[in-house]
């Protein structure tokens, strides 16, 4: 392997666990939520609020430090982020009440809201068009590995250290990162507009006077009001709003509402957080092989990416009829599970579709508006579970699955960055 090559996976792979870290510090309220909730006294509602709190400065700072990123090396950028979190969660590891838990998410939130798009224009900038599949996915499999090591591994530590000793642990966790990514992060060669970008036509075409079109830059404007980035928006929203749901919510909906035991509920959830390994690898092979047939962006990203989404929603959406039993599991897994590879086709779509000096606004905003989701969904839920006990985990599992259906015909009838890109350039 090439130096630049292996250069670029070695920061691929720092991405991966950049998000894995990430998804640790988000899951490890959820999975405390029960001894948080006795320890603290809070209600459905209060425990809701507290994680929506996390999502108060998520969306503005990610769409503040998306732009950012198109004027600062993401490098450093990402740096101060993993710093930050460590920062956020030391307090929650010495101890504190709900006020001190309130303040910690909210800077979490703040730290990690630019997180995802960074890392992934980051990622992107180290590969072509036609090979930016495999790493996106592998960035957004960090997520799914991330709650999947943390659900057992910190579950551990919360049984046999308290719940503080998993804020440490995931402290601790981030500065490590930092100190490796000091020396080996770096942005690559294709952090700016190359011959292989839809866009690139920009920096050849000639105007009436003779004198090229790279000099202006398209306004954000333009690339925001097209429907590949109004479609993946909306997919990308309802994608997030069930990661949201599982992070705060699944595990008690398992233990509260379907009765499962503290062991058979983290089962459940490592099977849930396996099949979403398995669907975004397996998105990214799937829609690497289309397009290197020649298969246009709108099926190999759309068509691959709304058809996840509309099998999570009839999941979702029968779950609340069917009796508790295996069917319920199997439900749950597929409605949970399916879902998240559409997080890696937002992504390189929307990569496809901005130029190069607008990809870090545009991933940001997308970010931005799509997180409002993690700041809807833990306080409805809490509402609901309070209002309606049990059941009100079923309202939410439908509600769910009505934007799951949304997301999914929007991914499968406006996405089409091949289209889009092109007139971008006129």
């Amino acid at each position: 392997m090439s130096g630049p090559r292996r250069r670029a996976w070695t920061v691929t792979a720092l991405l991966v666990v950049f998000m894995m870290i990430n998804f640790a510090d988000k899951s490890v309220l959820g999975l405390a939520a029960e001894s948080i909730r006795t320890d603290l006294g809070l209600s459905a509602s209060a425990f809701g609020l507290a994680n929506s709190a996390f999502f108060m400065l998520f969306s503005a700072c990610g769409a503040a430090v998306g732009l950012l990123a198109d004027r600062i090396r993401p490098k450093w950028l990402l740096l101060m982020m993993a710093l930050l979190w460590s920062v956020a969660q030391t307090p929650l590891a010495l101890g504190g009440g709900l006020a001190l838990l309130v303040a910690s998410r909210v800077l979490l939130g703040a730290a990690e809201g630019p997180a995802f798009p960074v890392a992934q224009q980051t990622a992107m900038s180290w590969f072509p068009d036609r090979s930016r599949n495999l790493p996106g996915a592998l960035v957004v499999l960090g997520t799914t590995l991330g709650m999947l090591l943390a659900a057992p591994g910190l579950t551990w530590v919360m049984a046999h250290h308290g719940w503080h000793a998993a804020f440490a642990v995931v402290a601790l966790a981030g500065l490590a990162w930092a100190l490796l990514w000091v020396p080996l992060g770096a942005e690559g060669r294709y952090a700016s507009a190359t011959p292989d970008d839809a866009c690139s036509a920009r920096a050849e075409a000639p105007t009436a006077q003779g004198i090229g079109v790279a000099a202006r830059r398209t306004p954000y404007r333009r690339i925001l009001t097209t429907r590949t980035w109004m479609g993946a928006t909306t997919a990308y929203f309802g994608a997030y709003w069930i990661t949201a749901f599982g992070l705060v919510w699944l595990p008690s909906y398992l233990h509260e509402g379907l009765g499962y035991s503290t062991a058979t509920s983290a089962r459940v959830l490592m099977c849930v957080y396996g099949l979403n390994a398995v669907v975004v690898l397996g998105q990214a092979g799937l829609t690497g092989w289309l397009l290197r047939r020649g298969t246009a962006s709108r099926w190999a990203r759309g068509g691959v990416g709304g058809t996840l989404l509309l099998v999570s929603a009839a999941a979702c959406l029968a779950l609340p009829s069917v009796p508790a039993g295996a069917a319920t599991v199997v439900l749950l897994v597929v409605g949970f599970g399916a879902a998240g590879a559409m997080t890696s086709i937002a992504v390189t779509t929307i990569t496809r579709l901005a130029p190069a000096d607008r990809r870090g606004g545009a991933l940001g905003i997308m970010n931005a508006v799509v997180t409002t989701a993690g700041l809807i969904a833990p306080t409805l839920i809490g509402h609901l579970v309070d209002a309606h006990g049990a059941e009100g985990y079923e309202y939410a599992v439908l509600i769910t699955g009505v934007l799951l259906l949304l997301g999914g015909t929007a991914a499968a009838t406006l996405i089409d960055p091949d289209r889009d890109a092109r007139l971008l350039v006129e």
